[in-house]
């Protein structure tokens, strides 16, 4: 018994790998597709940034200092919340299917895609970020970095409910509907646009009610090189929804090979 766990694990981390490795390889042929999914966010910061400068709520810091660690959660939320419409047209092509009747680990074939996502996610951040710099766009090393990881850690659980999502309705239009729904309130809602301090009392508490604010006030912070209690909340709320999610993904992913 205690063999067959050990040789499990090394074969859901390699199967994983492979998975990965599979997945990368058309976007290492053809890296433009990395620059496509920058595009929304970089228009948001060249047409929203200018109209922050003075507004309460922004603490009268740079706007490219306020509005640049919102719009890289955006990025994290419409990355990984769309990333279940690359496994529509393998499903409805039979190719998961074929892949689901190889002796990979099910979970890899959940993780390997995750982390392809969360990959292409964190080199776009990256050079958005690198792209604001001469805008006047400060950030701390460390703050940076953690700030990173954050928003990779919420990707991994964004990223795996949208796969999920997807498995559970094949169906484009459906996924669609869905996804969109359920992305738009929580993106409105976590004050990545406006302050939700300016928002009505009734519709501050609602956005206290979206986890995704969190994480948008510990990017803040990180990105000011604030260690403040909100750092360790977005973390909290992060970690907690991405730990439920793979672990709904592992049930339903071992079920389907069931």
């Amino acid at each position: 018994m205690t063999t067959d766990i050990a040789t499990a694990r090394p074969s859901v981390i390699r199967d994983t790998g492979l998975i990965f490795a599979r997945q990368m390889r058309p976007l290492l042929h053809r890296p433009v597709f990395l620059l496509f999914g920058m595009l929304q966010p970089i228009l948001y910061l060249v047409l929203f940034s200018p109209l922050l400068t003075g507004l309460a709520g922004a603490q009268g810091q740079n706007p490219w200092q306020w509005f640049v660690p919102g719009l890289l959660v955006m990025l994290a939320l419409f990355t990984a919340g769309f990333a279940g419409f690359g496994l529509l047209p393998e499903i409805a092509s039979g190719a998961h299917e074929r892949l689901m009747a190889t002796p990979a680990s099910r979970v890899a074939l959940l993780l390997g895609r995750v982390l392809r996502d969360v990959s292409v996610m964190a080199v776009q951040m990256t050079l958005v970020v690198v792209l604001v710099v001469p805008f006047g766009f400060r950030v701390p090393l460390l703050g940076f970095v953690v700030g990173l990881l954050l928003l990779v850690v919420l990707g991994i659980g964004l990223s795996a409910l949208s796969y999920l999502v997807a498995l559970k309705v094949g169906q484009t239009y459906v996924f669609a509907s869905i996804v969109q729904t359920a992305v738009m309130p929580l993106m409105l809602l976590s004050g990545v646009l406006l302050p939700m301090d300016l928002a009505p009392g009734w519709l501050y508490t609602l956005s206290r009610l979206n986890p995704i604010a969190y994480v948008v006030d510990a990017e803040r912070a990180l990105f000011a090189g604030e260690w403040s209690a909100a750092v360790g909340v977005g973390w909290a709320v992060a970690l907690i929804l991405t730990v439920l999610v793979l672990g709904l993904g592992s049930r339903a992913m071992r079920r389907i090979s069931a």
